[in-house]
């Protein structure tokens, strides 16, 4: 299993390798692909807290309860980290390797670079609205779920990371 140690270079290998290996066994053949799927697994995660969250936040406006605020700055920080996953897959699809380098490439790659950044940092804000080892069940949920897009985050971003070193030493050698 040759991708087996790109997911060793990821910070949640073992994450890695339950989300991804399914993928990277069926189809997968290089490095963009990989950040591909690695960033809609991610992305996937993150929709899915979002909608738990979005009702949940409801739930709790509608009982006035004291957990709300905290609830509802978390879930837009989760619905940040939701667009900027999508916009970064949206930018990773405009990376056509067979296209030639330029420097609009550069710029693709700088995009998502800091899209996945910034949703990384999103979910971690949100996590950190949570601290604390005595919490509520609701508490240790909401944490839960928003660590694992954290997770899932961090591990697409060495990916892509990854995949980005790559297309950037391809460049280099290309130039005169």
């Amino acid at each position: 299993m040759a991708k087996l140690s790109l997911y060793l270079t990821t910070r949640y290998p073992a994450l890695c390798i339950k989300c991804l290996s399914r993928y990277v066994n069926s189809s997968i053949l290089d490095d963009q692909q990989l950040a591909h799927v690695a960033l809609t697994v991610s992305l996937h995660r993150a929709s899915y807290t979002r909608s738990y969250m979005l009702k949940l936040a409801k739930e709790l406006k509608a009982i006035k309860a004291k957990e709300y605020p905290a609830v509802r700055d978390c879930l837009q920080q989760i619905d940040d980290s939701v667009n900027q996953l999508s916009q970064s897959i949206r930018e990773l699809r405009r990376l056509d390797p067979k296209s030639g380098m330029s420097d609009d490439i550069f710029l693709h790659i700088e995009n998502v670079r800091t899209w996945v950044s910034t949703a990384l940092t999103d979910a971690s804000s949100c996590a950190d609205e949570f601290p604390g080892h005595r919490t509520s069940k609701m508490k240790a949920t909401i944490k839960g779920k928003v660590l694992n897009v954290a997770q899932l985050t961090s591990n697409a971003l060495a990916l892509f990371h990854r995949y980005a070193a790559r297309y950037r030493a391809a460049a280099n050698t290309k130039k005169p």
